[in-house]
Parts: structure tokens; C-alpha cells; sequence
């Protein structure tokens, strides 16, 4: 039995500190010029350590979660230890049709909870929507499709049978821009990030699913996430990178769109592989305990990532409360909860009230979305996409039909053709290039990314390559797609239709032929891209992460052969983030520059939309172009530089990651953060601040009541044993013990040892409340309103657009960003008439973290709000008083 032995006190092994290794083929995780200019911050340590804190929170009912609590506790009051146990561990993987599934409670009628991939629809099945990305998403900066995009991949969950949607991501939050899944996610900016969770959020949850935060927190790259993932490719080390960040940078950059997302409600939360200052993300208290269920005031339940828990009664204190998917590695039928969290139980080592707690939480998430209302029965099966089949697939039992082929995509196409044409960002159109008007002379369109996948659209197990047009990159995150609409059938079309003359090559090396066929063109469209993913995948040598920032299949070479002989080139760019652009941005023959990023099914009419102007673009970009890679400040890891020990990454840059990196350090980059154009024009003028009369900010006091318990389990050994006459799931997790002995039951050499619980982790008495805590997202009073702003915005072009207006903040103070984004809204505006840009500025906005009181505090430092169309383009600014 490993929970004993694996059982967290307080951080892993303590291990000297080093910014990087200056032998590596790569760049250090932050330049030595990109440092902070807080000394606490750049002097993060490669020690740093995770201080504990117990007890683990127990659920409460504030906020709007009263009344799921009531019928959660009453639900789990009815229930038996075992059937408690089975709630909250999974029952193995493979063992059951989703990626994740816990045992059922069979005989209330309560089945197993379905779990499954992932925040763009749902992985690995079929007649599913293929929706664009979170990046892509957050550059639209519209709540509203934000909201409804949340909402259509609930209901396309529901309609599957599943429980809770694991999605959507703000971590990576994108602290540096090679990192591999940083298009799950939405920006590095945690405002923009924030809001957009927290809509996606409401969406979900709204169509009747659990939605599931994650990757819980400062999971910022794929290198070193696991060992055994890093021993198939031959690097060995015994721990999981540590990422190292300071107190303050932890709630001014990284936690801040967490507590968005459980302020929106959301029913789950995902711990993460990595370890943060040097302990592991499932079995920390001080970011389980205290930051989230603590001071976030988190109701939901936190559930691991897969193969992310290290330990048993460790992570049941440290405030984990499911196990995914059950087993301690994939397929071995070992867990460290199942039995063993039965015997932990018994045997005193975890208080019962704290899987009372842990069982409530659960619960209390179903009932919060409704699912006693909208759950259907699971008909897919994330194994196979065969009609019939094994129920348990890796033990090849309970032959059926486990693929019912639900179409559940309704009309959800015309959304995700919206969403990629509203979230295509116009970089550059010189004279007017774009739009074209379809009877161009000759249209030509050069690039593999402008084709399909020879292998098919999901010819790539989790579109694990880079073969023809990219509308999503690959690992976890992505779906199958129903159909992929191509640009070059897109554009063929529209050409076509006018009777014009169109003509493709998708293969980026046929030199010979490129020349010829540009040297001919009216117009000529490149499209070229840069992939990336999650870490079990290697593609063309990145494992995750992506090795550079450059274009990929020989995009640059194609672009310079293309725009040497043809005097209007156009460029369209699906990349998973930032490039590096050369000199296109200054090439006059490259006359317009768009970044489509990852559209999903409908990629090739979106882009489509966009260049024959049936819609005007009002994109933004959600992060920076910059012109050379150490321009960011921030690298990923890609040598240990620890030897075996846990790879350390020190975040000594703190808060100043994207645009704020680049504000500091006063780099000028080629494209800024917020920036897009668009085919008509908008002025910003007439800001007006009004400061409302709310009262001082009060710390929380008070003292939370006593752990309800809701059971009172027997300790007759004899009641846990296996049925008679059971006949078991190879493979399995089951919470039955075999053997009345425990210590027999537990199967583990430590057990009994000297190790004990960690000191207050099984009081269950009333516990002091967190000053910055109180409610879902933290103390309410950070969300009282204490400024709104207004502004006209006008266009003074000649057509209809949106114009994507920007709010930021000057904090004022020495080791400060800049500014930072607070608030945004996209206005739809006619021509030759204006609207009025509307934002509100609350407490929190103005803020910092005071890591002496633990709380929020405004600075006395002057507080300056700037408006305008990027974070380099701010025409309008006032003081606020």
C-alpha cells in the first residue's frame, strides 16, 4: 500500500537553487534581464518551499450553492463508507466508456459520474461539433460568444451522457510563449483570461454540465510534467518540475482567472501534474487548502489529472477529493484511494468527516447544474468508435452495444463559422488590400496549411501532426472532427462562383512550381503554421512545447518565394500563439498580415468570411508578436537542470510576462497585445470617470462551523470485505478490502510507521475564517464597483464594424506593471455614428496583494485608467482620485 509511505507533509525534497542550465540548446526560463524588479520576486529561490495548511476546508453552501449542499448532504447522509469511497475514486482506465469514470451507487440509483475531454467538445467520439480554440475565443473579446460557445459544448456533453466537461483551461495561463498547451487556454493576460473562463463557465453549466477549471496551477509547460512520460523519452528523473512563484505573483497573475472561475461557479477543478515550490499540485495543501478552499472559498470538488496524484491519506488532507482515474498508473489495478482509502478510514488515518466532505462536494456540483435533471445515459465510448464492443475495454468484458452514434451538434456549425471569423485578427493591410472582392483576375493559394490531411481530418490519433491546414492543435484538449472545411475549398468556391480563375499548391517544397504559379497571380494567399500540444505527444521532434517560434513545413522559405514574385501577397497564420514575423510586417509585397489561429470545423469559411468582406474583422490579439524570442522575457525548461532531482523553474520575472514583459523592458514589438485592425476606422474620445461612495474595505472575520459528519461508519472489518459470489473486473478498482486485517488489507511495508498525520489536519472543529476569504472568488467587498468609465467611440469609416474597446490600469507602483488590463467591451458600430464604451472598475482591479496582512490592499501609489484600441494604442486617460 503506497498512501503511507507516499503521504505529503509538506514539500518534496529541498534541492539547490539554479536559474537554468546554460549548457542547454534552449534559453533559461527567464532572461537575466527580464528579472523583476521586486527584490522578494527575482530572488525566487530554486528551494522554495509550500507551506502546509490544515484542516482541509469543508464545503459550507455560501453563495448561491445553499441549496445543492442541503440535498448533497442528504443525499450523502444515506450513504455507506463503501459507497462513499466509490464516489470519489475512479474505478481505473479503460475500465468504463469515458476517459474518466467513479464507481456507481447502484443501489440509489446514483451511476457512475461520466468525465470526459475537453475544453474545445469532446474528445474521442463521434457527430460531435469541432469548435475553435480557447486562444481563439479570447481573441474575439466577446463575452457573448464566449458564453454561447460554453453553452453549445454543455449541450453537446449532456447529449452524450456526460457528467462534467473537462474545460475550460487557465492553466498554462501562457507565461511563456513556446509552452505547449497554451491554446487550451486563453491569453497570458489574467484578466482577459478570467473573464473568458468564468463565461465559459456559465455556459457549460448552464446547459446542465460540470464544467472543470483546470490545470490548478502554474502548469506552465509540458517538459518534466511526469516522470514516467519523461522515461519514454529517455530523460530520467525521479520528481516532476517544480514551478516556483512568489505569494504575490501567485494572486496578481496566476490565481486571479481561478478566482473568476469559482466566483462564476464552477462545479470542479482540476490539480495539475507539476509541483509548486516543490510540492506536488494533488497533494498541496497551502494552494488546495488554503488558497482555493481557503481564501477562493471554493465549493466545488477538486478532482486529479490523470496519473497526478502521488499519494493516498497525503492527498485526502491536503484537499483532493477525487481520484482520476483511479488507478496509480494507467491499467495496473493499484490505487491509492479504492481500499486503501477504506482502510485510511477505519483506521483513523483520515477523519471521516473529511470524506464525508469529500463525497458532499461531489454531489453538491450535480446538484448545482441540475444534472438529477439533465442527465441522459452515457451512449458513446471514448475506445473504440465501433458500434459494439467491450463495456470494460482493457479487460475485454461485458460484450454490447456501447456506441449508440448520437448526432448532438445541432446547428452548432454556424456558431463556430462566427467564432472564426469574429476571433481573426487583421495585422497589416496596406492600400486597402483586404477585402478582395472575388473577381480578382487570378486568385492562387500556396501552402500545406491551406490543404487538407492526406490521412483525413482525424487521420492523426488526437490530431497528433501537423498534415494540412491546422484548425486545432493536439494532445487531450481536441475533438474529432465531424468535417474540415478547408481555406483552399473555401476560397475555390467563392472564386469559382464568380467565374474567376483559381489555382492551388499545398505542397510548401515544390519550389519550381511556387515561383511559376505566384509569378502568374492577381492575388496570392500563403497560409503557414506553427503546432503544439500536450506532452504524451511528440511531433517532428516537439514534445509538447514547441522547440522554436517559427513558422512550421518550411513556412518561411514559402512565404519569401511567394512574395518575391508577386506584389500582393497575402498572409494567414494558424498558429498555436506568437511567431516570429522577420520582416513581414515592413515587406511591401506582403500586403496584408492575419492571424486565424485554431477555428475548428469551419476554418476554411471563416477565414473566407474575413477576406472577401462579408465580415469586417474587430479581432484583437490576446497576446504579443514580438521580434525575437528573448523579447518575451520568459523560456520554457528544456534540459533537467537538477540532474535526477525535480527540475526547478523559478518564475523571477513575477507578474511581468506578454505585454507587460515587454512594458518593462521598453521593447517595441511587432504586433502589441490587444491589437487588430480593422476595414474601417474608429476614433476614441470624451472619457468620463465617476467614483461611486462605497464603503472601506473589510477584512473577513469570523469562525466557519464544525465539520458536519454525516456517517458513522462501523469498524467491523467484516462489513468491507468483497460479496460473496462477486465476480470481479480484471483491473478494477473496487473500495472492498480482502481481508479483515487492515494491515493485510493495505498490503504495504510502512504500514503503522512512525509517520503521522500532518499536525491539525484532522480537526474538524470550527476553523478561523481567511481575511481575504468569505465567498466563492474571495471576500466580496474585492468585487464592490468603485469606479465606471465611459468613452464614445466613433467610426469615422465608411462601413460597419466592431471595435474591441480596452481598459487599463496604471497601479502606480515601483515594481508595478505598466498597465495591466482590467475591462474591455466589443461595440458593433455603423458608420459615421458612435456608441458608448461602458466599464466598470472594482476593487480588485486597483489592488494588490499584501503578503504581510494576507489580504487585498489599494496602494497609495497614484492610479491612472487609460482607453483605447491595444495596449500601445491608449489615446484617452484620467486620474483616479
Amino acid at each position: 500500500m503506497q498512501w503511507l509511505a507516499g503521504l505529503l507533509l509538506a514539500s518534496a525534497e529541498l534541492v539547490n537553487a539554479q536559474g537554468g542550465n546554460t549548457t542547454a540548446p534552449f534559453p533559461n526560463a527567464t532572461y537575466s534581464n527580464a528579472t523583476s524588479p521586486d527584490p522578494i520576486t527575482s530572488q525566487t529561490p530554486g528551494t522554495a518551499f509550500s507551506p502546509p495548511y490544515y484542516p482541509s476546508p469543508w464545503g459550507s453552501g455560501t453563495g448561491d450553492w445553499a441549496s445543492a449542499y442541503e440535498r448533497a448532504r442528504a443525499f450523502v447522509g444515506q450513504l455507506t463508507l463503501l459507497e462513499k469511497v466509490n464516489l470519489t475514486t475512479g474505478v481505473g482506465w479503460q475500465g468504463e466508456r469515458c476517459v474518466g469514470e467513479t464507481g456507481a451507487i447502484p443501489r440509489l440509483g446514483f451511476r457512475g459520474l461520466c468525465l470526459q475531454d475537453s475544453p474545445l467538445g469532446i474528445r474521442l467520439t463521434d457527430y460531435n461539433s469541432a469548435f475553435p480554440a480557447g486562444v481563439n475565443v479570447a481573441a474575439t473579446f466577446d463575452r457573448g460568444l464566449a458564453f454561447a460557445r460554453g453553452v453549445a459544448m454543455g449541450q453537446e456533453h449532456r447529449g452524450k451522457g456526460v457528467d462534467i466537461q473537462l474545460g475550460p483551461v487557465a492553466g498554462p495561463l501562457g507565461r511563456a510563449p513556446a509552452g505547449g498547451r497554451n491554446w487550451e487556454g486563453f491569453s497570458p493576460d489574467p484578466a482577459l483570461t478570467g473573464i473568458m473562463m468564468a463565461q465559459t463557465i456559465q455556459g457549460i453549466q448552464g446547459a446542465g454540465v460540470i464544467a472543470c477549471a483546470k490545470h490548478f496551477i502554474v502548469n506552465e509547460q509540458e517538459h518534466f510534467r511526469q516522470a514516467p512520460e519523461e522515461a519514454g523519452y529517455g530523460v530520467i528523473i525521479n520528481d516532476s518540475l517544480s514551478s516556483n512563484v512568489d505569494d504575490a505573483t501567485m494572486h496578481e497573475t496566476y490565481l486571479w482567472p481561478f478566482a473568476d472561475a469559482v466566483r462564476a461557479g464552477v462545479g470542479s477543478i482540476m490539480c495539475s501534474y507539476n509541483q509548486i515550490n516543490n510540492s506536488y499540485g494533488c497533494q498541496n495543501s497551502h494552494t488546495l487548502n488554503y488558497l482555493l478552499k481557503g481564501e477562493l472559498d471554493f465549493q466545488g470538488f477538486v478532482l486529479s489529472d490523470w496519473q497526478a496524484q502521488h499519494s493516498g491519506v497525503g492527498s485526502a488532507l491536503a484537499g483532493m477529493d477525487m481520484s482520476m482515474p483511479g488507478d496509480v498508473l494507467f491499467d495496473t489495478g493499484t490505487s491509492y484511494w479504492g481500499a486503501n482509502l477504506t482502510v485510511a478510514i477505519l483506521n483513523g488515518t483520515i477523519p471521516e468527516w473529511r470524506l464525508d466532505d469529500m463525497a458532499t462536494r461531489i454531489v453538491a456540483a450535480w446538484y448545482y447544474v441540475g444534472r438529477d435533471q439533465s442527465q441522459v445515459p452515457i451512449n458513446f465510448d471514448s475506445w473504440t468508435l465501433d458500434t459494439f464492443g467491450y463495456q470494460h475495454y482493457v479487460a475485454e468484458e461485458a460484450f454490447g452495444l456501447i456506441n449508440e452514434h448520437v448526432d448532438v451538434r445541432a446547428e452548432h456549425s454556424t456558431l463556430i463559422r462566427q467564432i472564426g471569423s469574429a476571433s481573426t485578427v487583421l495585422l497589416k493591410n496596406n492600400n486597402s488590400a483586404l477585402p478582395l472582392t472575388g473577381r480578382e483576375k487570378f486568385t492562387a493559394v500556396f501552402g500545406n496549411d491551406a490543404g487538407g490531411n492526406p490521412l483525413g481530418p482525424n487521420g492523426c490519433p488526437d490530431r497528433g501532426c501537423d498534415n494540412g491546414t491546422l484548425a486545432m492543435a493536439w494532445g487531450s484538449g481536441t475533438a474529432n472532427f465531424p468535417y474540415l472545411v478547408t481555406p483552399e475549398t473555401a476560397i475555390q468556391n467563392e472564386v469559382v462562383s464568380n467565374n474567376g480563375v483559381f489555382q492551388s499548391i499545398t505542397d510548401n517544397f515544390a519550389g519550381t512550381q511556387i515561383l511559376s504559379l505566384a509569378s502568374q497571380a492577381t492575388v496570392a494567399i500563403v497560409f503557414v503554421n506553427a503546432d503544439s500540444g500536450e506532452g504524451f505527444i511528440n511531433v517532428d521532434g516537439n514534445v509538447g512545447d514547441r522547440n522554436n517560434l517559427t513558422f512550421w513545413q518550411g513556412g518561411d522559405v514559402l512565404v519569401q518565394n511567394v512574395s518575391a514574385v508577386c506584389n500582393n501577397t497575402i498572409l494567414v497564420m494558424h498558429t498555436v500563439g506568437p511567431v516570429l514575423l522577420g520582416n513581414y510586417s515592413e515587406n511591401p509585397n506582403i500586403t496584408a498580415i492575419l492571424w486565424a489561429g485554431l477555428p475548428g470545423e469551419q476554418s476554411g469559411n471563416s477565414i473566407a468570411d474575413i477576406l472577401y468582406g462579408r465580415v469586417n474583422p474587430g479581432a484583437k490579439l490576446p497576446f504579443t508578436f514580438g521580434a525575437a524570442r528573448e523579447d518575451y522575457g520568459t523560456d520554457l525548461l528544456y534540459i533537467p537542470n537538477e540532474g535526477t532531482g525535480a527540475p526547478q523553474v523559478s518564475f523571477t520575472e513575477g507578474n511581468f510576462i506578454d505585454y507587460r514583459a515587454f512594458d518593462i523592458a521598453n521593447i517595441t514589438p511587432v504586433y502589441e497585445f490587444g491589437f487588430g485592425l480593422s476595414y474601417t476606422t474608429f476614433s476614441y474620445s470624451n472619457l468620463r470617470v465617476s467614483k461611486l461612495n462605497v464603503s472601506s474595505y473589510t477584512p473577513t472575520t469570523g469562525v466557519t462551523s464544525a465539520a458536519p459528519v454525516l456517517g458513522n461508519s462501523t469498524n467491523d472489518t467484516s462489513q468491507y470485505q468483497f460479496p460473496s459470489n462477486f465476480s470481479a473486473v480484471p483491473l478494477y478498482i473496487y473500495p472492498y478490502l480482502n481481508s479483515t486485517d487492515l494491515e493485510a488489507a493495505a498490503n504495504d511495508s510502512d504500514y503503522g510507521s512512525s509517520d503521522s498525520a500532518p499536525a491539525g489536519s484532522q480537526d474538524g472543529s470550527p476553523q478561523p475564517l481567511l481575511v481575504a476569504g468569505g465567498a466563492p472568488g474571495g471576500n466580496p467587498e474585492l468585487y464592490d464597483v468603485l469606479y465606471q468609465v465611459e468613452a464614445t467611440i466613433t467610426n469615422i469609416g465608411s462601413i460597419a464594424g466592431e471595435e474591441v474597446a480596452q481598459l487599463y490600469i496604471s497601479l502606480g507602483g515601483p515594481y508595478d506593471p505598466k498597465i495591466v488590463l482590467r475591462n474591455f467591451e466589443r461595440l458593433s458600430i455603423q458608420p459615421n455614428n458612435s456608441a458608448t464604451f461602458h466599464a466598470d472598475i472594482t476593487r480588485r482591479d486597483i489592488s494588490n496583494w499584501d503578503t504581510s496582512a494576507q489580504n487585498w490592499a489599494i496602494s497609495s501609489s497614484p492610479k491612472t485608467v487609460y482607453v483605447g484600441s491595444s495596449s500601445r494604442s491608449l489615446p484617452l486617460s484620467g486620474v483616479l482620485s
